[in-house]
């Protein structure tokens, strides 16, 4: 299911029993005040009058399911008039795994949620433990079970580098959550924001977070691995704004930071099609590929030189995303 455009609205975590090590909703959301339906009315308003009708309205903030019921219903019901209306075409909500059931996934249906976003972050106990998330990855199973035998869209999240793990621990998290068969994965390194646990933890000396090139090979590979699998990776690295950038203590933010990943894919496919070979070869790629084949200021270009391989970089329609075919440059006498 495509959706052209998204309606954004920001539901704060009360309903969130927990205080997970990482979380501090109201730097990276930029809000903390809680909407009601005149919001909801609202924001709806303000989107028919700059892009007409259409869309999905997203309630985010991780814990939808687990806010008190009456208030989630008045919520869903101010949305539902929308969709009744014509102005919207459907509801996307993100949620706690341990707060779905059959139960709340009959009343999403019925008020027109056609999408649903799980924060599993890790499949891993022991990192969700340390982590203060108050789930299991069993919880995880169970309710992406639950949402896609009701026929709704299912979305996963998980983070890399959280207190506790490894980069072997969130590879098997990303196989784990990919034999799901989610139909959109966002990937998230953890970024350290002041006022959370993982701050706290950090100027102790107890926790360390991931520099930037740690973190891009490991989300390379989950980048890679989820395209090999055909699900949608529909965002990589914590989106810039917010009062992210006010609350940063440490960790691999970056503005780009899914473009970091895709140029080191192609760089690893370059090195690895050339065999460790040195010499001038003609690089093959997707048009659109280009500038992630030369990377950031150039700096796969620069690798490849050091490595005694002289690249020419080669536009080729027939050439497949994450493909890279190299042609060995002969000197003619």
């Amino acid at each position: 299911m495509i959706h052209h455009r998204n309606i954004a609205l920001f539901v704060p975590h009360e309903g969130c029993p927990h205080c997970c090590s990482f979380c501090n909703q109201k730097t990276i959301s930029g809000s903390s005040s809680k909407p009601h339906a005149k919001d909801v009315d609202e924001a709806i308003k303000t989107a028919l009058e700059t892009g007409g009708k259409g869309g999905q309205l997203a309630f985010f903030g991780g814990s939808f399911t687990a806010i008190e019921r009456e208030y989630m219903l008045e919520l869903l019901k101010a949305a539902k008039k929308h969709i009744d209306l014509g102005n919207i075409d459907s509801v996307r909500i993100s949620t706690r795994p341990d707060a779905i059931n059959s139960e709340i996934i009959d009343i999403l249906r019925e008020y027109g949620v056609s999408s649903v976003e799980l924060g599993a972050q890790s499949m891993d106990d022991e990192v969700l433990l340390m982590n203060r998330r108050g789930h299991t990855a069993e919880d995880v199973v169970r309710a992406s079970h639950i949402i896609k035998e009701a026929g709704i869209e299912l979305g996963l999240q998980m983070m890399t580098g959280l207190y506790g793990d490894t980069k072997e621990k969130a590879l098997r998290t990303g196989e784990r959550i990919a034999a799901l068969c989610p139909d959109t994965v966002r990937i998230y390194p953890t970024i350290v924001i002041e006022g959370t646990e993982l701050a706290h933890l950090m100027k102790k000396g107890e926790y360390i977070p991931q520099s930037i090139d740690e973190a891009v090979e490991i989300c390379a590979s989950l980048l890679l691995m989820f395209h090999e699998k055909n699900i949608n990776v529909i965002r990589c690295g914590l989106h810039s704004g917010g009062g992210v950038e006010e609350g940063y203590l440490g960790g691999p933010w970056h503005p780009a930071f899914k473009e970091l990943c895709q140029s080191r894919i192609y760089l690893d496919k370059a090195l690895e099609s050339v065999n460790g070979e040195k010499g001038k070869y003609r690089f093959h790629v997707k048009p659109s590929a280009l500038s992630q084949m030369m990377g950031q200021k150039k700096s796969n270009i620069a690798v490849l030189r050091e490595k005694g391989i002289f690249p020419e970089i080669v536009p080729d329609p027939t050439v497949s995303e994450y493909k890279v075919t190299a042609e060995k440059i002969t000197e003619e006498c």
